[in-house]
């Protein structure tokens, strides 16, 4: 039996994670839930789990509830658990990741910004406290297998999977007209809205690349995005011999969930695998990152390293948040990332606060390339 912490509990991946936990509880319970301001699925989650400890991040949300339950460290600190799911969004999930590799012993890292911003950070605490990080991420966890099964040391390539999101078939001319309920409308994945539209710009293959880089250990050139409109196949390998590895399965993100609960061991029949009596689409094409240029963007940022992952995912997360309040267009998002990276970030932060300096700096960068543009 192990003890799960589900950090975001209210958000798809925190969703998904109780949903196996219910599914299993012979193999996991749940010891405690952090949520952000949605105070009512906190409530139908105590009825049903029982669970006494949890954090409350949000200040009107919080003052709801005791002041022990507005601090997510002192949460972590006095929780025992085996796991900690970390599926809070954005930046702010960092500061969770980096509690949780110095209180637990096995995190299951679903947030992006954790790696993006600061993995050499995270990567040292965890290797001091002797905490295990496991990604997520599809693409990410299918990676983290196949370099398992074949060794680091045969891998000559990482192929990282792209739906292509909805707007794979549209024209450059059409582009300009997107509408943020069009980018909304992912064809295969149901997600939160900001990792929607990352995925309808390449920004969130962009930031996978950039996670790849650092969770694996190896150049952004060679690494390689193909868009896989089916999103059946995750992530392959190319080993030494130039033959190629590939993890299927149907999209769905209780398969890495799970496959992250469950580590070091194979987890047990869960959802249904694939059919193959029945036909499926293996089809790829390259990216059009003419046309998305973010996905490019991203590639830079892993290449140059230093500050500019921190840049690009401030930029690009402010340039959101804009296009989602119906203060940008949908093709100025690239614009704004790309005149942020211009500016020098070639500082390498050395601790999470100079992390944060640097994140801060990048979004005082774009809100004012924001404001000139209103």
């Amino acid at each position: 039996m192990k003890k799960v912490i589900v950090l975001g509990a209210s958000g798809t991946i925190g969703k998904n994670t109780i949903d196996i936990i219910r599914r299993f509880p012979d193999r996991f319970s749940l010891a405690g839930v952090s949520v952000h301001a949605n105070y009512k699925a906190l409530e139908m989650l105590r009825a049903e789990f029982a669970f006494t400890r949890f954090a409350v991040t949000e200040p009107a949300a919080a003052a709801l509830y005791g002041e022990e339950h507005r601090s997510l460290e002192s949460f972590l600190n006095t929780t025992p658990a085996d796991i900690v799911v970390n599926g809070i969004a954005g930046a702010a999930g960092l500061a969770a990741s980096m509690i949780a590799v110095k209180t637990h012993r096995q995190l299951a890292l679903a947030n992006k910004e954790s790696i993006v911003m600061a993995w050499h950070l995270l990567q040292y605490e965890a290797e001091k406290h002797g905490t295990v990080i496991v990604p997520v991420d599809s693409e990410h966890s299918a990676l983290y297998s196949l370099i398992r099964a074949h060794r680091q040391e045969n891998i000559a390539r990482l192929i990282i999977t792209a739906s292509g999101g909805p707007f794979r078939t549209w024209s450059r001319e059409r582009l300009q007209e997107v509408q943020v309920d069009d980018a909304l409308k992912h064809p295969t994945w149901s997600m939160g809205a900001k990792i929607t539209v990352d995925s309808a710009s390449l920004a969130n293959k962009a930031l996978e690349v950039i996670e790849a880089v650092n969770l694996f250990d190896i150049p952004a050139d060679r690494i390689t995005v193909a868009v896989h409109p089916s999103s059946i196949v995750h992530s392959l390998v190319q080993l030494t011999g130039g033959e190629v590895y590939a993890q299927l399965s149907p999209p769905d993100m209780r398969n890495p969930i799970f496959a992250a609960l469950s580590y070091p061991e194979e987890p047990p029949p869960y959802l249904a695998p694939l059919d193959f009596t029945n036909p499926f689409d293996l089809h790829f094409e390259p990216p059009r990152t003419e046309d998305f240029p973010l996905l490019e963007l991203g590639f830079t940022a892993a290449r140059k390293k230093a500050g500019y992952p921190i840049a690009f995912n401030a930029a690009n997360e402010c340039a959101v948040a804009a296009f989602l309040a119906g203060q940008l267009r949908f093709i100025q998002l690239s614009e704004i990332t790309a005149r942020v990276m211009e500016e020098d970030w070639n500082t390498a932060p050395q601790t999470i606060r100079e992390v944060m300096h640097i994140d801060a700096e990048a979004r005082n960068s774009a809100a004012k390339l924001l404001g000139s543009l209103r």
